[in-house]
């Protein structure tokens, strides 16, 4: 049975009341908010999840015009009031609806019209969020490529220690038998860029040392940060806070995640180029899903810059290896911070537009081990730095 087919079992000359039957406890457990709306586009009826979607009571709601619960989506009342015309019914699908609150979301919506027995139409408007989809598809994407190209530079980092622990040792055997200082001094700058580049390839293959979990505070890694921070940037930066102080302490590497959010952090600081703010935030989210699992509680680690943003052409890219806009960046930062975040089980997404940029690190709260994959993603207020 539809929503539609449910719904039309529930128009009621009492507008916002539903029968106690089958078809109301199905509406009533529906993830599709279900809304009706009359002939003048005026709301009847909606269910618990369209109340959630919307954010407001459904007795508070009905009897009034549609449009306060979409005020930027005139198009849709226009095909809304097409349909009462025609009486044909319309799906659109990957819809950006905006909503109370300055919210924008994905959906996908159907509006289905029916007929009561006095010969007046009314719409049903099944409305069915997508961004949860959207972003699992995002993070299976982004894992796959990550994953390749994760053992593409594996690869490669075998091909490339091998001959440069040879170069370094023939160097150090040649020094031994040069008499004079100054021809010395040429084999000991190949044995410096030779570790130079051995360090290069070890930060590209990532972190490989195994967590060392114990009980922590967000808060004092995130302070910590911002202490470090503090110390190094120009006085036309400012750093603020906005913490939850109701988040609990939970098992990490408090070590290897001041890591991962110091190299976001001086990400944050390089864009800025000597002035602007950086904040620190964190919140709680619930019924959040990483990957293909559904955690209860999961803590959001944000930093957010005021600086100009990624370049669109590096906004899919940013978590990989070498990928950097700045002239003298290895482009590593923000892998490592990702392969980080991944062995804790948790993601980091990215939206970035000129002016605000936020990095975001999920992490489970009930999760008991590392090994988490490496998902990450970019979303679309999107234009920012590498």
């Amino acid at each position: 049975m539809s929503g539609v087919d449910i719904a039309k079992e529930l128009i009621l000359p009492k507008a916002g009341t539903m029968p106690k039957s089958l078809p109301q406890h199905i509406l009533e457990n529906l993830n599709t908010a279900v809304l009706l709306v009359d002939g003048d586009l005026m709301l009847s009826a909606m269910n618990p999840a369209g109340e959630m979607l919307f954010e407001t009571g459904a007795r508070q709601a009905t009897g009034q015009p549609l449009a306060h619960l979409l005020p930027h989506n005139q198009a849709l009342l226009e095909a809304m009031h097409q349909t009462l015309v025609s009486g044909h019914p319309f799906t659109e699908h990957g819809l950006r609806l905006g909503v109370p609150v300055n919210r924008w979301i994905t959906v996908d919506c159907t509006v289905t019209p029916v007929s009561r027995a006095n010969g007046n139409s009314d719409l049903i408007l099944e409305i069915n969020p997508i961004d949860r989809l959207l972003r699992l598809a995002r993070e299976e994407s982004r894992h796959d490529q990550h994953a390749a190209s994760r053992a593409v530079i594996r690869g490669l980092a075998h091909e490339i220690k091998n001959p440069l622990g040879g170069l370094r040792g023939a160097a150090q055997l040649l020094e031994r038998e040069l008499p004079s200082e100054t021809l010395k001094e040429y084999t000991r700058i190949i044995i410096h860029e030779a570790d130079r580049l051995r360090n290069l390839v070890d930060r590209m293959v990532g972190p490989n040392t195994p967590l060392r979990k114990k009980p922590m505070n967000i808060h004092q890694v995130m302070d910590h940060v911002r202490s470090l921070v503090l110390a190094e940037v120009p006085a036309g930066i400012h750093l603020e806070r906005d913490y939850d102080p109701s988040l609990p302490e939970f098992p990490a590497d408090a070590e290897q995640l001041t890591q991962a959010i110091l190299n976001i952090a001086r990400n944050a600081v390089q864009a800025l180029n000597q002035e602007g703010t950086i904040e620190f935030r964190t919140r709680i989210e619930r019924q959040f899903t990483i990957g293909q699992k559904r955690h209860r509680l999961v803590v959001r680690a944000e930093i957010e810059d005021s600086g100009p943003g990624i370049p669109e052409e590096l906004r899919e890219h940013i978590f990989y290896p070498m990928v950097t806009s700045k002239p003298n960046g290895t482009g590593l930062g923000l892998s490592i911070a990702q392969d980080i975040v991944a062995q804790h089980g948790g993601i980091i997404e990215c939206s970035s537009r000129p002016g605000r940029t936020i990095f975001r690190i999920y992490l489970p709260l009930d999760s008991k081990d590392g090994g988490g994959r490496a998902v990450s993603g970019t979303t679309a207020e999107e234009n920012g730095h590498g």
